[in-house]
């Protein structure tokens, strides 16, 4: 494994937590939109990405003419690996954000069933509304995904009294049961009130949950994306919740943000949160757990964890 001598940290508040840092490793500021404080970018080896909008700055790891290793700070790691080359390692934060996405995946499904979003417009005209709505009890849910997230979700779900069909890139048996493949989901959406997607952006993934699968869903059904935005092929989601015949609860779209004059905004239908899953209390203390802990590793020369790209290590 290549040495690490120089961490680049997104923000001096996240370098100020981890200080000292282990070993020899030293630590710069760059926020990948203007020059490094405290070093060159020839000086750096091993990046930390900003949590917000990191996307964007992706293009910056080019101008590292020593890069060495990549640390996310989300769950998903979607174009780090491609902007930061073959030649150097690409760690996600996988685990980081599992508690806190699961507890809004089900805020969302309550609050979408519970037609608590339309309490919350009545309650503005104070307007007195009361009707029956859906329960989560005794209903079917098809979970896509079934990572740390997923395994937090269905954890979540169980006191619920729900019925939960896993669903993963193949077909598999684990300690939970059985997963099927994504192959089924169009065959599996027929026969449940609620489809989750908490799957990784990728090109096999990439509008997965469209048309067909959308279709195939029963009328009322609610579909739930706390994952990646274009997973759900958002024109065909739009269809189907404008018309009435669907639900949806998201956090995640394709584009990002949402257009402001984008019918979503205006459907009952729809309730909309602006991507905040893993944006919540738990993040910074689990962030920078993690973070102390691949630092470490660097420093003595393990192999970090989560690695999604092993570069030269």
């Amino acid at each position: 494994m290549h040495n690490i001598r120089t961490v680049s940290f997104p923000d001096q508040q996240l370098l100020a937590d981890l200080e000292p840092l282990p070993g020899r490793l030293r630590g710069v500021v760059w926020d990948l939109r203007s020059d490094p404080q405290g070093g060159t970018l020839a000086e750096i080896d091993a990046v930390i990405l900003p949590y917000i909008d990191a996307g964007a700055v992706l293009p910056a790891l080019a101008d590292v003419p020593g890069l060495k290793f990549v640390q996310t700070q989300s769950t998903g790691f979607d174009g780090v690996r491609e902007a930061a080359g073959p030649a150097a390692g690409v760690s996600s934060a996988a685990g980081v954000h599992a508690a806190a996405t699961a507890e809004l995946a089900l805020g969302l499904i309550l609050a979408k069933l519970r037609g608590i979003d339309q309490a919350v417009r009545d309650q503005l005209q104070a307007a007195w509304r009361p009707e029956r709505r859906q329960s989560l009890a005794d209903r079917k849910v098809l979970l896509a995904g079934v990572g740390g997230i997923g395994h937090e979700i269905a954890r979540r779900l169980e006191p619920f009294e729900v019925t939960v069909t896993r669903v993963g890139s193949t077909a598999r048996d684990d300690d939970h049961g059985h997963v099927h493949a994504s192959s089924e989901l169009a065959e599996l959406a027929a026969g449940h009130d609620i489809l989750i997607s908490v799957l990784p952006l990728s090109e096999q993934t990439h509008h997965l949950i469209g048309e067909k699968v959308l279709a195939a869903l029963p009328d009322g059904a609610l579909v739930v994306n706390v994952g990646r935005g274009a997973v759900v092929d958002t024109a065909a989601l739009t269809k189907e919740v404008t018309s009435g015949r669907l639900q949806c609860a998201i956090d995640v779209v394709d584009p990002e943000p949402l257009p402001a004059d984008h019918p979503l905004w205006g459907s009952p239908n729809a309730l909309i949160t602006p991507h905040i899953g893993g944006n919540a209390s738990a993040f910074e203390p689990r962030i920078v757990k993690l973070l102390s802990q691949q630092l470490e590793a660097l420093a003595a020369g393990r192999l970090p964890a989560n690695l999604v790209q092993n570069g030269p290590f």
